[in-house]
């Protein structure tokens, strides 16, 4: 079969691979079992078990992680002497947050100005149905695989709670492999095919302040009795310098990216940042983005605006989240933010800063033969050559592969790319880009097959 041909084939699954995410996508499969039922998660695991089984792959099992999630795993020998590629997403997602944000229902796939919407359209179902539509159409226009195959989809990425990590490192011969694809990113801006080079890695910490033993009238005690909200707001405001650029004492933010650039102007449109309100910080958009340390707050816990009474707070609470470029450690990231967290707090506040989960940054070699081999793939598949950015989220299963198999290459790409608002209200995917990177990828285990074996 020629190239073309498989890209044909690939464009006749297309239908399939919609129907397929609409039914993925139907899962609410939160890993946040306080807020979302399990078995919402339990069948999507299922689901995707049976989807991997339903392509010939064997030894399909549901792996009951540390965290308390399911990842699925799976796997298929390759012919003599070829190499063993592992193919990894996942299949949890992210709260649908403002549920009346959605212009049509989060669970729901429904097509719009030809793009399909719905949580974990792109991240990370849609990345899931790239790994599907790619080894569908190798199965039908081969027979069947060149390679070696391993396939694990995790049940709690979005959480950060490191099941997966855990259950890696309890059983380290399971996912070795040759080269590894991590379906969890996405190109630089739709039709440029990208592979991801740098993560940031994440560390969280959750700050609670008690001022009073009980909320009291702002009336008759507000002005003397210490507030808690108020303090909570200075110690946030503490996280930023004037300029908006991350002010964690003990971490610079002066790093510089040499890759690909991303223009203000490509930023602002892919953002939707009005003309009139500032960027953040100081230096490139892509220096902000994937070389330096940026500090969001996630929540807080405060009375709302509609409801709340006219009361000094006694309690306030925050969770912050701190995302740390290659370079820094991410227990030298966490230990800044928690000993600048504690050195906030106004005299006289009580606080309590407890560490929630962590991932080390993650920076990728890309001089080796499946990178030669994926490059030639995208540049089949889009016609146009690869690119390597740099990615400000955070993927912490990268750096536990890169520690269990130092000599496997990882490869991170995928559906996503700035318009599809992952994590956000409205998320989509461009079912053009879903189609060239199931063709990249059938491409690319194709080209890594023969490069290996002649």
């Amino acid at each position: 079969m020629t190239q073309q041909s498989l890209a044909d084939v690939v464009r006749d699954l297309m239908p399939r691979a919609k129907a397929d995410l609409a039914e993925l996508v139907a899962f609410a499969s939160v890993a946040d079992f306080r807020h979302f039922p399990a078995e919402e998660s339990h069948k999507a695991a299922q689901w995707v078990a049976d989807a991997f089984a339903a392509e010939g792959l064997t030894g399909v099992r549901l792996l009951d992680t540390p965290d308390g999630t399911q990842s699925v795993y799976a796997e298929l020998p390759g012919p003599a002497g070829a190499p063993t590629v592992l193919l990894y997403s996942h299949y949890d997602v992210q709260p649908p947050l403002d549920e009346a944000g959605w212009h049509s229902p989060a669970f729901e796939l429904t097509e719009r100005d030809g793009r399909w919407y719905g949580r974990g359209a792109a991240d990370c179902k849609g990345n899931l149905l790239m790994h599907l539509t790619a080894l569908r159409a190798l199965r039908r226009a081969d027979g069947g695989y060149p390679v070696g195959l391993k396939v694990i989809v995790e049940g709690s990425e979005e959480q950060g709670t490191g099941g997966l990590e855990e259950y890696a490192r309890a059983h380290p011969d399971l996912l070795a492999a040759d080269a590894i694809v991590i379906g969890d990113t996405g190109n630089f801006t739709a039709g440029l095919p990208t592979v991801t080079a740098s993560l940031r890695g994440i560390a969280e910490a959750s700050i609670s302040i008690t001022t009073l033993a009980g909320d009291l009238h702002s009336g008759a005690f507000g002005g003397a009795a210490p507030d808690a909200l108020q303090s909570l707001v200075k110690v946030l405001a503490s996280l930023h310098d004037e300029n908006g650029d991350c002010a964690v004492t003990g971490l610079t933010a002066d790093q510089t990216w040499d890759g690909v650039q991303y223009s203000e102007e490509q930023f602002r449109a892919d953002a939707k940042v009005p003309d009139d309100i500032a960027l953040t910080g100081t230096g490139t958009v892509a220096d902000r983005l994937w070389a330096r340390p940026a500090v969001t707050v996630l929540g807080i816990d405060c009375p709302p605006v509609f409801g709340g009474s006219s009361s000094v707070q006694s309690t306030a609470r925050a969770r912050v989240s701190l995302r740390i470029p290659p370079g820094i450690d991410v227990k030298t990231g966490l230990d800044a933010l928690v000993a600048h967290l504690e050195a906030a707090v106004p005299l006289g506040a009580h606080a309590v800063v407890e560490r929630l989960g962590s991932g080390e940054p993650f920076r990728a070699d890309t001089t080796g033969p499946a990178y030669a081999a994926m490059a030639e793939a995208m540049q089949d598949a889009f016609g146009t050559a690869m690119v390597a950015s740099g990615e400000g989220g955070s993927i912490p299963l990268c750096n536990t592969l890169r520690t269990l198999y130092p000599e496997a290459e990882i490869i991170l790409i995928g559906v996503e790319e700035p318009t599809t608002q992952i994590h956000a209200v409205n998320e989509s995917v461009d079912p053009q880009e879903l189609e060239r990177m199931s063709l990249t990828e059938a491409l690319f285990l194709r080209n890594y097959a023969a490069a290996r074996t002649s």
